[in-house]
């Protein structure tokens, strides 16, 4: 194998461990943060029209992020009753 394959696993075992770590000591502290929903529809919206512009201006590798806006705006709606209610004053 060359180098770069190592390097790679080496990279990815490194995530790994940090992620493992990371989520320990959370769930030690008990300190969870609450997943604003909203915020991912609104990431949609915005990741959609980017994406087929850039796919039909640029090339077509940016289908991904067609993929990515259309999976953000489902989870956003789907958590529809999570979203924070703010009241306009």
């Amino acid at each position: 194998m060359s180098t770069i394959v190592y390097i790679l696993i080496g990279i990815a075992l490194l995530v790994l461990i940090a992620t493992i770590f990371i989520a320990n000591k959370m769930k030690k502290e008990e300190t969870y943060k609450v997943t604003d929903y909203q915020a991912f529809f609104i990431m949609g919206i915005s990741f959609l029209p980017m994406a087929i512009i850039f796919t039909a201006a640029i090339n077509s590798a940016f289908i991904g992020f067609i993929g990515m806006g259309i999976i953000y705006m489902a989870i956003g709606l789907a958590n529809r009753d999570k979203w924070k209610k703010e009241e306009w004053k």
